[in-house]
């Protein structure tokens, strides 16, 4: 994010934020668990701070709602799963409204090939299945918080005071199980215009890489505008091959009776598939397509690092 404009008190709630996410999902991996649980108890905690877009502190659309997009893709099947097929690698959500934790929502659709065996769902019919699957619904008032609000009345040039609460939730709503209250906390942002996406990359003990996204998309969009975040290989990426090597390489990989795996991780932020944030192994790479990391890596084997900084990607211009 960007630093003019921000204090120190300001960076260090984000950071506390940050690392709030961080230790739930290292916990989750500690005690053993799936990347795929841990990048998502990651997620869901920035989905219910205020200050990230997405869940809680998501931005409102063109005519004041709020439309959430969600993703989750894995290396390889989850091993609590072995009966899932090695073909679904993930799954994206779009054009929700009453999701409280759409991560939690993509996570289930997901494991449930079932119920929802397309690769990309979108609004009430993903939501119905979530809920079939013990998914919380909200009513779209929860999403409502008093600085996102003053953001789209600003951006479409009309007054911010008086700040109005949105309409009352709707009684006869079967979805409405929980009610949201205004949420006036001065949680300042840091940009103009909130590049707060958010999304975990986790690997686990097994070899699996994960990675979960979740955003509220761009201040004013117009209704039913689908970003990136959606969008398998444009804003999420998981993928991992076997790397034979030299001679060497394969004669040392044969004594060890074990082959040699290579992976990567992508969760899109930013605007558009314009900034990016990657995992593989402990390095990290702005400034390129998902799935283009993924095949320069596989195919030119070049490493991560100098595989953006060579992208013609990573000279766009930063439109965040």
């Amino acid at each position: 994010m960007n630093r003019e404009g921000s204090t120190p008190e300001k960076r260090a709630l984000y950071r506390a934020a940050l690392g709030r996410a961080l230790k739930t999902g290292h916990e989750v991996l500690e005690s053993g668990g799936e990347a795929m649980d841990a990048a998502v108890a990651a997620v869901t905690v920035m989905e219910d701070c205020p200050l990230f877009n997405a869940a809680k502190g998501a931005v409102f659309n063109v005519a004041g709602k709020n439309e959430l997009e969600t993703s989750i893709m894995l290396s390889r099947p989850p091993a609590a799963h072995p009966a899932m097929p090695t073909s679904r690698r993930g799954t994206s959500l779009t054009l929700l409204t009453r999701t409280k934790n759409p991560s939690q929502l993509v996570r289930a659709l997901y494991l449930a090939p079932e119920l929802a065996p397309h690769p990309m769902l979108s609004g009430a019919a993903a939501e119905a299945i979530g809920s079939e699957l013990g998914i919380q619904t909200i009513d779209p008032s929860y999403f409502w918080t008093e600085w996102r609000w003053r953001e789209h009345r600003r951006g479409l040039g009309l007054p911010e005071e008086p700040v109005e609460y949105p309409d009352t939730p709707d009684a006869d709503s079967d979805t409405a199980t929980e009610v949201g209250t205004p949420t006036s906390e001065k949680f300042d942002p840091l940009d103009l215009m909130p590049t707060g996406t958010v999304g975990a990359v986790a690997l686990d003990v097994r070899g699996c890489i994960v990675a979960v996204t979740s955003t509220g998309g761009r201040t004013n969009k117009l209704v039913g505008r689908i970003g990136d975040t959606p969008v398998m290989g444009s804003g999420f990426w998981a993928e991992e091959w076997k790397r034979e090597g030299g001679l060497f390489k394969r004669t040392w990989n044969r004594l060890r009776g074990k082959p040699t795996y290579e992976g990567v991780g992508v969760s899109g932020t930013g605007d558009g598939d314009v900034r990016r944030t990657c995992l593989h192994t402990t390095e990290g790479c702005l400034n390129c397509v998902s799935s283009t990391i993924s095949a320069r890596m596989l195919h030119r084997q070049l490493h991560v690092a100098c595989n953006t900084s060579r992208s013609p990607l990573a000279k766009q211009p930063n439109r965040s």
